[in-house]
């Protein structure tokens, strides 16, 4: 009989092109599709395959290598759609050095506020994008950044330091007049009193006059951002009326403290922030990640009042309402293996999340189970994991979750679902995997092939199932995947939920051919 290897069928995918990070064998992103996927799921911060050196200067040549227009595009959509931070901002600077008409169109899409506003000052100064000095055009966009909100609202948004909001006013030197070019008094007293400038008190927004007597003892509690208050010695009766005032993601991520200071000894605060908490409307307008809610949960204290935590898996179930609900027989994998249990949002000295890679992957699975109650889920490492029971969808999303997360690690075989779906000649419509996609223990298995062991193993699933669907999530900031893009295959990147609207149009059949990145060039700059 002639060599097995050497004379196998050969795959209908085309041969693999690169190695990724853990040494594997890998499809190579285009350069769109991968700064894509680093704008979704970078945040400039170590990761477990590579520096947060490394991630900033692949995105460098990535930007170089890709349309500016695009680029562009895709600042909108990290922003709006993926609710990043340092990416749209980096992505934003970038089109001050290459391209200010691009610029001006979607600098108040991204630049948002003021944190975002500190951040693009701060990357065009570090030079990173290729010029140091603020130009007109930059200048002219900060100032109308100013210009339009109301003198309340910077006061507001002027936390923060390197650079601070005094940082910028200094640098960009925002007008105080109004549209009639009459001097605004109040708007020119505040800039005076962030820069440090000795300004008549009574021509200060209310929120600052009031700021200014709460620190000197006199008043009631300002409505303020909290954060201004906490150098401050404050009681439980101060702590519980701050807490009143906290908008919804402050609540969500400051339980503890309020705890801490016996906010929660008032029964009736306890029922005020569980309502809170668990508001549809807020939670929707909140636009707050899955992840951030399971970080929330699993950080809370032991002592937390028990309606507090039912709150939040409350929150959960709103937060992943636009999960599809897919016609056919779903199959979820989420990587479980060594990579996984990094940091989801890489390491950073003071900003490192104590949510990880595979919280995350657990998390979507459950979500999906949540609302596909046939779907079954096959966790893996190197191979599949088997779990000591089965997962009820009727179980909170936190419960499955959290299951999910604990189960044994071990190396990275992204073949090793759908080989044991083979070998069980299952038949299925969508499979669904959440990775980092840093396979490299199944390739002792590849033989003669040139394509991944995965890829080989899909054909063999869609020799049986001909209209069934795969879906990558990556959840890591690296340029490779396991499969490359096809007319049944999606990879997408990212951990927001707008990840579940592109699988949902994707399960329908409704992205063009270029699926992600095609939903990204949709995106209007008008």
């Amino acid at each position: 009989m002639a060599h097995k290897a050497l004379f196998a069928p050969a795959s209908k995918f085309k041969p693999a092109d690169t190695k990724n990070e853990a040494g594997g064998r890998a499809y190579a992103f285009s350069p769109e599709h991968a700064l894509a996927q680093y704008a979704s799921t970078g945040t400039f911060s170590q990761t477990y395959y590579a520096h947060a050196e490394e991630q900033l200067e692949k995105v460098l040549e990535l930007v170089r290598q890709t349309d500016p227009h695009f680029v562009a595009q895709l600042a909108v959509y990290t922003r709006e759609k993926g609710l990043m931070k340092d990416m749209p901002a980096f992505l934003t600077a970038y089109l001050a050095a290459k391209d200010v008409r691009l610029l001006a169109s979607v600098f108040p899409r991204v630049i948002d506020n003021g944190k975002m506003l500190r951040n693009f000052v701060q990357i065009v100064r570090s030079g990173t994008v290729g010029r140091k000095s603020f130009g007109s055009a930059p200048k002219r966009l900060a100032r109308a950044w100013f210009s339009n909100r109301k003198p309340e609202a910077i006061f507001r948004q002027s936390l923060g330091t390197a650079p601070s909001m005094a940082d910028v006013i200094k640098m960009v030197r925002p007008s105080p007049k109004n549209e009639k070019g009459e001097v605004d008094t109040v708007r020119e007293a505040l800039y005076g009193y962030l820069i440090g400038k000795d300004v008549a008190h009574e021509k200060l927004p209310a929120s600052v006059q009031a700021f200014e007597a709460f620190k000197k003892g006199a008043g009631e509690i300002p409505d303020v951002p909290f954060e201004m208050l906490t150098a401050l010695n404050l009681d439980t009766d101060r702590w519980t009326a701050i807490a009143k005032g906290m908008s919804w993601t402050q609540l969500r991520m400051n339980l503890n403290t309020l705890l801490r200071h016996g906010v929660f000894g008032d029964p009736s605060m306890v029922s005020f922030v569980a309502a809170k908490l668990r508001d549809t409307e807020l939670v929707r307008r909140a636009r707050v990640f899955p992840f951030q809610l399971l970080a929330a949960f699993k950080a809370a204290s032991h002592d937390m009042p028990s309606e507090i935590t039912m709150a939040l898996q409350e929150a959960m179930e709103i937060a992943i309402e636009n999960v599809p609900e897919v016609q056919g027989k779903v199959f979820l994998c989420p990587d479980v293996s060594g990579s996984m249990q990094s940091a989801a949002t890489g390491y950073r000295k003071g900003a490192t999340s104590a949510v990880r890679c595979v919280d995350i992957a657990a998390l979507v699975s459950a979500a999906f189970l949540r609302r596909n109650s046939s779907a079954q889920v096959i966790p893996f490492s190197d191979d599949v994991v088997k779990m000591p029971r089965r997962l009820n969808p009727l179980d909170s999303v936190m419960t499955n979750a959290e299951f999910l997360a604990n189960l044994p690690s071990g190396g990275t075989a992204c073949s090793a679902p759908l080989r044991h779906l083979n070998e069980k000649r299952a038949k299925g419509d969508l499979v669904i995997y959440v990775s980092d996609n840093m396979s490299w223990a199944d390739f002792a298995r590849s033989g003669g092939h040139r394509s991944t062991v995965m890829a080989d193993e899909w054909e063999t699933f869609r020799g049986r199932n001909p209209k069934a669907k795969l879906v990558l999530i990556d959840i890591q900031p690296y340029g490779s995947t396991q499969m490359h893009e096809r007319d049944d295959v999606l990879n997408v990147g990212g951990f927001s939920d707008s990840v579940f609207d592109v699988i949902a149009l994707f399960a329908k059949g409704e992205l063009s051919a270029d699926h992600w990145v095609g939903a990204i060039k949709n995106i209007s700059l008008a």
